[in-house]
């Protein structure tokens, strides 16, 4: 079984798609749209990520979609770090429809200031989302991994997933220095990354497989397939491929499929129950 554990959905009139370097993926995104691309890429299962709406309706009606679609085995809902009322939050959204599939809680960490995870409040959410029995799931800027590793290392009843391993630079070459910021990370048990979102951060008209090869190489090195899930970051790749071209690019990468990064990573982390 091949589970793809990072895709979304939405609908055309998202804010951030406005963006006029978007305008490919300015569209709306379906289920029926998600079992044409995973069939024709041989993906059984997939996890189902907020798409930054950033309000709880889109998780309420992503946990809808879930309950009604096999192919969903799991959603990563919205949540506001800082809300004193989280745990409530997430006891609605599991009071819903769908709401047993909820197995992770994700803040647009990434439009924050770099000492973001350091503050008490977001400590105290990650707190929630963990004592929830819920991964943390973090999207994030390079620079901000340090924090990452800090808030691993000061809450280690927490599981982290750092998604699209911290959007390395890749466009730019930075290797060396992506390196030396998510070493600290990779050396918290607790966090769990996914080769995801890279074709994104590459140039987006003449990037190659062998772009991606050092990050790849990287993850393994310092995390183990162990700790490391395949996602497709489907439709945001559409900006720059097909899925079937970042997963045929992933699998040229590892050399196959390995079992913990096309699915039993995923399904150990997010608890999946696939039938």
């Amino acid at each position: 079984m091949i589970i793809d554990a990072h895709q979304h959905l939405w609908t055309s009139d998202y804010p951030w798609l406005q963006d006029p370097t978007l305008t490919r993926i300015r569209r709306d995104y379906t289920v029926a749209d998600l079992r044409a691309a995973i069939g024709a890429a041989g993906v059984d299962k997939t996890v189902l990520v907020e798409a930054g709406r950033c309000d709880a309706e889109e998780t309420r009606l992503f946990l809808k979609i879930a309950q009604d679609t096999p192919e969903i085995a799991g959603v990563v809902g919205w949540a506001d770090l800082t809300d004193p009322a989280l745990a409530e939050t997430i006891a609605g959204y599991r009071a819903g429809p769908g709401g047993h599939l909820l197995a992770g809680i994700r803040d647009q960490v990434q439009a924050e200031p770099d000492d973001f995870l350091d503050r008490p409040r977001v400590r105290a959410g990650l707190a929630a989302v963990a004592a929830a029995g819920l991964v943390n799931e973090l999207v994030v800027r390079s620079p901000q991994l340090p924090s990452v590793a800090r808030a691993a290392a000061a809450l280690p009843e927490s599981t982290f997933v750092l998604d699209h391993l911290g959007k390395p630079e890749i466009a730019a070459g930075a290797v060396r220095r992506w390196r030396d910021l998510i070493a600290p990370v990779a050396a918290r048990p607790n966090v769990i990354a996914k080769l995801s979102g890279l074709v994104a951060e590459a140039d987006w008209a003449t990037w190659t497989p062998a772009d991606f090869k050092p990050y790849v190489d990287t993850a393994v090195d310092l995390f183990g397939t162990s700790r490391l899930m395949f996602g497709s970051d489907w439709p945001v790749l559409e900006v720059a491929a097909t899925y079937t071209e970042v997963k045929d690019a992933m699998t040229g990468l590892l050399g196959g499929t390995p079992a913990d990064v096309f699915g039993g990573t995923a399904i150990r982390t997010y608890h999946l129950e696939i039938m």
